[in-house]
């Protein structure tokens, strides 16, 4: 499960990354709306935890904007405000759930696991198509011109992220953040290597590359469009 924290109190964001981390979830953080908006925009997230009250955007606004923009992502409001009328207006405006602070880490992670047995199916499982490539991650199928290719587990999460973000260029250190989950850059030519790997089975004519940005990143491009 993928969490967005949105929180410019650092010692709640690092209190609440440790413990989910510790839990298992996969987190990243935003301290402000309009980075957590534009996160939300370009990653794909099970569940964002919510301040209400934070820069340039706030927590009530965020929430209108991500269900008018009809994303369905889980949203938990976490905030100080407490009467009838905030937790109404928080409710109103998209949220799942309401958590008021100070709060016990044990009842944000029973809010969490309630979220997600009332919508077991949020893991996004829309058919991804990019040219003559689909990937279906339901079952962790992916053909090619109706011929079937068999990836490895961190392949296959790599490529989904290259088709989500198709004909963008992504850079390596979010391919890092989203794909290894790794927050700083190992040092390594992981991503290189795995890009490579990609391109091999991915070879056998057509129009589908995977085009390197000297300097920036990768692609994903179907030459046809």
């Amino acid at each position: 499960m993928r969490i967005l924290i949105i929180e410019d109190d650092r010692r709640i964001s690092s209190f609440l990354t440790r413990g989910l981390e510790a839990e298992g979830y996969h987190v990243q953080l935003a301290e402000d709306g309009r980075d957590g908006l534009e996160r939300i925009r370009h990653e794909a997230f099970d569940l964002v935890i919510l301040d209400r009250m934070i820069p340039y955007v706030n927590g009530i606004e965020v929430c209108r904007i991500i269900r008018q923009e009809r994303r369905s992502v889980l949203v938990l409001m976490l905030t100080a405000k407490e009467s009838v009328r905030d937790r109404v207006d928080g409710f109103q405006s998209g949220a799942d759930d309401y958590l008021i602070k100070p709060f016990a880490f044990d009842e944000l992670i029973a809010r969490i696991e309630a979220l997600r047995r009332r919508r077991p199916t949020i893991e996004r499982t829309d058919l991804l198509q990019v040219g003559s490539l689909t990937l279906d991650p339901a079952t962790r199928r992916v053909t090619k011109s109706d011929r079937e290719i068999e990836f490895t587990v961190r392949e296959f999460e790599l490529l989904r992220y290259l088709m989500l973000n198709a004909n963008k260029v992504v850079s390596r250190q979010r391919l890092l953040n989203n794909v290894w989950n790794y927050d700083f850059d190992p040092g390594t030519k992981i991503v290189e290597v795995y890009i490579r790997y990609l391109r091999r089975k991915l070879d056998g004519g057509g129009q589908l590359a995977i085009r390197t940005v000297r300097g920036v990143g990768y692609t994903l491009v179907d030459r046809v469009s």
